[in-house]
């Protein structure tokens, strides 16, 4: 069974959601990680660039399939994970601790679609 955190909100596309004031801190669930196998490439967007809730930001990529990432939130890129250029496993290692964008979020209501963990892991079963 994959690792389901408290406290972060879930996406049906496997993002998780760390909510920091008005910033949504991004990431991929443990499920996606596992599903995907050894990640071997992660496509991140630049600083300032602008999404809307729905919008895929980047993609990752490993040695079975690539996938795209998923923003829950509109909003602009603040910061990036940079470490995931030269270590894209970090995001197999610890999902939750290799977060991939901040964003600055332009509607927090757009986190009222999003999951729990107990809903999120019903969803992943």
């Amino acid at each position: 069974m994959s690792k389901v955190v408290e406290g972060l909100l879930y996406s049906e596309s496997h993002e998780w959601v760390k909510v920091d004031g008005n910033v949504a801190i991004i990431g991929v669930t443990d499920f996606a990680q596992s599903e995907m196998g050894d990640i071997t490439y992660v496509d991140m967007p630049d600083v300032d660039d602008e999404f809307n809730a729905g919008d895929d930001f980047g993609a990752l990529e490993s040695v079975k399939t690539s996938s795209e990432v998923i923003t829950p939130v509109s909003g602009k890129v603040i910061a990036r994970n940079d470490a995931l250029e030269d270590s894209p496993e970090l995001i197999n290692e610890d999902a939750y601790a290799a977060w991939i964008v901040k964003i600055e979020m332009s509607d927090k209501s757009e986190l009222d679609a999003m999951m729990n963990a107990a809903k999120y892991s019903e969803f992943a079963k």
